[in-house]
């Protein structure tokens, strides 16, 4: 199967969305002009920052994927199409997505959408990774699920 990714790329794209994760909540941050709206999105971008170099110290010991009871064309072809359907996927676009958001209320819908797209493609994740990963993997997607209850209760309350 042509353009299918590899465990190290599927990683790699789990680095490149937390990245265009702190970059949607950094500019968010600027634009905001509500006190607890920025502190939630500062809060939010220093957590993705530190996603990123989760990911990264995983990176550095994913090697060769060997699929585990699965086949693995279908299983890389499921990654890819995760892949493709979540914005955040694509290098540089975190800042370029916050700035056509015209208010809070809308940033925060979708960062709602943006954190659960990252729980479906972090549970793929664990399927590439050691053992070991897969606890660290889990405690993303604990700290993820945190971050759409924190956005839902901001939905709520403005």
């Amino acid at each position: 199967m042509e353009d299918i990714f590899a465990g190290k790329e599927i990683v790699e794209i789990g680095i490149q969305i937390e990245k265009n994760g702190r970059d949607f909540y950094n500019t968010l941050l600027r634009k905001s002009k509500d006190l607890k709206a920025q502190e939630l999105f500062k809060f939010l971008a220093t957590e993705e920052e530190k996603h990123i170099k989760t990911f990264q110290k995983i990176l550095e010991k994913t090697n060769k994927f060997e699929t585990q009871g699965l086949d693995s064309d279908d299983y890389f072809a499921y990654m890819n199409a995760l892949a493709s359907e979540h914005v955040f996927t694509k290098a540089n676009t975190g800042e370029l997505v916050a700035k056509s958001i015209k208010s809070d209320q809308e940033a925060i819908e979708m960062a709602i959408g943006f954190e659960k797209d990252s729980i479906i493609y972090y549970e793929g994740v664990k399927k590439v990774v050691s053992d070991y990963d897969i606890k660290t993997v889990d405690a993303l997607i604990i700290q993820e699920q945190d971050h759409l209850r924190r956005l839902i209760k901001m939905k709520h309350l403005a």
